[in-house]
């Protein structure tokens, strides 16, 4: 029933095409390797109307989202690794700009049909995903630091403490104690 609200299906096997009922499963022995839980499209998905997948080894996405009020939110790290997109349309109509048959008007038409289709882009776009701490305006030099939420400015620091230590023991230097 849990499934059935959130609108969540279980696909099995290689090509995890055909939706597989639960109650047929025994969970006792089911390899759940072999199973995948997909919700459905439609306005209740969590990752919204659309998704926008590219290449990357974090099977990281740019997406949609129904809670459209986080971004009002100072905080904004909600997602679990993907980027939720404040305008999507915007992002589609951009992405499928030299193909003129995605219009606005089309692309949502697509995106509130509550069908599943994936859309090939003609011309490659690069995405480039920064992640900073520190960060300086322009006017006036000032230098911003935010919160690292995922703990990149320790590994930066001990990495760079590591390179330093190396670089001063090959000059003769004794590495400093701190």
């Amino acid at each position: 029933a849990y499934l059935d609200r959130q609108n969540i299906e279980i696909v099995r096997g290689p090509r995890e095409s055909e939706p597989v009922d639960p109650r047929t499963i025994d969970w006792t022995v089911a390899n759940v390797a072999d199973i995948r839980f997909r919700q459905k499209p439609g306005r209740g998905n969590s990752l919204g109307l659309v998704k926008f997948v590219f290449p990357n080894r974090f099977n990281v996405y740019l997406h949609d989202t129904p809670s459209r009020a986080l971004f009002n939110r100072i905080e904004r790290d909600f997602s679990h690794g993907c980027i939720r997109v404040e305008n999507p349309v915007a992002l589609a109509a951009f992405v499928l700009q030299d193909q003129p048959e995605w219009t606005q008007e089309k692309i949502r038409e697509a995106m509130e049909n509550g069908k599943s289709r994936t859309i090939r882009i003609q011309t490659p776009v690069m995405v480039v995903i920064a992640y900073g701490t520190a960060i300086v305006k322009q006017r006036g030099g000032t230098i911003y630091f935010y919160a690292d939420i995922y703990g990149h400015d320790r590994q930066l620091e001990l990495a760079l403490k590591r390179h330093s230590q190396a670089l001063q023991a090959k000059a003769g230097n004794p590495p400093r104690m701190e």
